[in-house]
C-alpha cells in the first residue's frame, strides 16, 4: 500500500509503505532482535507535506467546529466495537486478516509471516518508528509485542469527547479501524500519548509533527468531530510551519 488517504483524498506516506514480506518456515518466534532499536536519527520516514497537503489539512481544520470537551460519562473502548476486527477495513481489502496485523504489514519492513494464517500474522519486522524517528524490530512474542502498539491517531478518549458519542456503533468501530486514524509506533511513546490531543502532546520526532496534525485533520473532518480552541490554535501553528 503505497500510502493512506486523508479525508479529502491526498495521500499521505505510511511509515513503511512497500515493506517486503517474507513467509517464515518456523512457528512464532523471534526472526529479529526482539525489540531492540537504534537510535540513529531519520530512521524512520519523516515525510514532509507538499504545499498541497499543508493548504488542504489548513482548509479543513477551518472547517472544524471548535467546543469545549464533553463529559467523559459512558465511554469506554467496547463503545468503538470489536478490537481490531476485520468487518470495516475496507481500505485494507476485507482480506480476513484482523486490523493490528494489517497495519503492521503495512508500517513495517522486512516484514515475516507465520506460515498457516493466510499471509496474515506478523511474526516480525523493522518498524521505521514515525514518533521516535527509531527503527525497532519487531517480534511477536508475549514479552515483546507491546514494543510495537497500533496507535489511534485521534485517541478514542479524545473522540468521545469531541463527538464520537453522537456517532451510530458502526460508525465509531469504523473509526477505531479505519487506516486513516492507524499507525504502527513505539510502544512506550504510544502508552505516554494516552488520550491527549494536539494541544498537550505531540510525536517527539518534530519532523513527523506536520504530517500527524494533518492526519488527526483528516480523520476528525471524515468523521464529523470537533476540535478545542486550544487545539486548533496548535495545529493551525504547526500547518503554518510545514510548507516548504
Amino acid at each position: 500500500m503505497a500510502g493512506v488517504l486523508t479525508g479529502c483524498g491526498t495521500p499521505l506516506a505510511s511509515p513503511g509503505a512497500g515493506a517486503d514480506v517474507h513467509h517464515a518456515s518456523t512457528r512464532v518466534g523471534p526472526a529479529a532482535p526482539g525489540g531492540s532499536t537504534s537510535p540513529t536519527p531519520g530512521a524512520a520516514s519523516t515525510p514532509s507535506l507538499t504545499p498541497a497537503q499543508v493548504q488542504e489539512a489548513t482548509a479543513a481544520l477551518a472547517t472544524l467546529p471548535v467546543k469545549g470537551r464533553a463529559p467523559k460519562t459512558g465511554y469506554s473502548r467496547a463503545a468503538f466495537g470489536i478490537a481490531w476486527t476485520d468487518d470495516v477495513d475496507v481500505a485494507l481489502g476485507h482480506n480476513g486478516c484482523d486490523t493490528r496485523n494489517d497495519v503492521l504489514r503495512r508500517d513495517l519492513t522486512a516484514v515475516v509471516l507465520k506460515p498457516g494464517t493466510h499471509g496474515c500474522v506478523v511474526l516480525a519486522g523493522v518498524l521505521a518508528d514515525p514518533y521516535t524517528a527509531r527503527a525497532i524490530a519487531f517480534a511477536r512474542g508475549r514479552s515483546t509485542s507491546s514494543r510495537v502498539q497500533i496507535d489511534h491517531v485521534v485517541a478514542l478518549g479524545d473522540a468521545w469527547v469531541k463527538g464520537a458519542q453522537q456517532l451510530t456503533a458502526v460508525q465509531r468501530q469504523a473509526l477505531a479501524n479505519d487506516p486513516l486514524n492507524l499507525l504502527a509506533v513505539d510502544g512506550p511513546t504510544n502508552s505516554a500519548k494516552r488520550d491527549a490531543d494536539a494541544a498537550s502532546w505531540l510525536p517527539p520526532n518534530k519532523a513527523y509533527r506536520c504530517a500527524y496534525v494533518a492526519r488527526q485533520v483528516a480523520v476528525k473532518k471524515r468523521y464529523h468531530l470537533w476540535v478545542t480552541a486550544a487545539e486548533r490554535a496548535q495545529v493551525a501553528r504547526i500547518l503554518a510551519g510545514c510548507a516548504h
